[in-house]
């Protein structure tokens, strides 16, 4: 583990107080240069922030995530004020996209206030000229990737990608970006996506504290994972690990940092 690694995306306010205090305290150790938190809504967001501020190695996003009820207006309009407010400090809007799951337990649940307050934040992305990161589940993608195009938004992050072929490669054809987590070490699907998804447009992420199975099983999520992960890639990919470490790492630099 002598490679340095970026954790794409991280629900870093998530954890408990313990919790942030190793993952801070390991990163030295575990060559974590940096991570993306993501935001849930406003107070998430403002949590991001002072985290942020107390330390320069997390980088927060500020959005609306969509498996939650809709924010009210007044919520809404602070957000987006926050977000304009302190864009300087923002690597990107996010965490939004459309509520897959949350339809598929409740599928009375209407899609379109949704996209609207997709469209809303996409637009704001564009403005401020700010990476968005999405959650865009399956038959949902091709919807966003629509809206994306709409707006001829480019840097496009799909976190935890999943989707069907035909999607894969209009989102590739677009040149967004995909992040591979550390299910890639169990889960099929993630490792048909390594292999057919090019690496110029990967990164790695954790979504921490979402917890993993197989090897990863009853762990507390840590970006240390990642590497497990990147070796898993390589293997794939069938290119040397050194190789899959530096493209990774220059991907997530120039994506959110430059």
């Amino acid at each position: 583990m002598n490679h340095s690694i970026i954790d794409a995306h991280i629900h870093f306010d998530l954890y408990c107080e313990e919790e942030r205090a190793i993952i801070l305290r390991d990163m030295e150790k575990y060559k974590i240069k940096a991570f993306i938190s993501v935001s849930q809504h406003l107070s998430s967001a403002k949590a991001n922030l002072k985290l942020s501020q107390e330390d320069h190695r997390i980088r927060p996003a500020f959005g609306f995530h969509p498996e939650q009820a809709l924010p009210t207006e007044i919520d809404l309009a602070e957000l987006q004020l926050f977000l304009d407010k302190y864009h300087s400090h923002m690597a990107a809007v996010g965490e939004v996209g459309l509520p897959y799951y949350l339809r598929k337990k409740e599928p009375s649940i209407p899609i379109e206030p949704y996209i609207e307050l997709l469209e809303q934040f996409i637009q704001q992305a564009a403005a401020l000229n700010k990476p968005i990161v999405l959650h865009a589940i399956n038959e949902d993608a091709p919807i966003v990737c629509t809206l994306l195009e709409k707006y001829s938004i480019t840097k496009a992050h799909f976190h935890w990608f999943k989707g069907d072929q035909k999607t894969m490669e209009q989102m590739t054809s677009n040149g967004y970006f995909v992040s591979i987590t550390p299910d890639v070490l169990y889960e099929q699907k993630t490792q048909q996506l390594v292999k057919q998804y090019p690496l110029s447009h990967m990164m790695v992420e954790t979504d921490g504290p979402w917890p993993f199975e197989g090897p990863f099983k009853k762990k507390m999520t840590h970006p240390q994972m990642i590497h497990h992960a990147i070796e898993k890639i390589a293997f794939i990919k069938k290119m040397k690990a050194q190789e899959v470490y530096d493209r990774l790492y220059e991907n997530t630099k120039q994506f959110y940092f430059n």
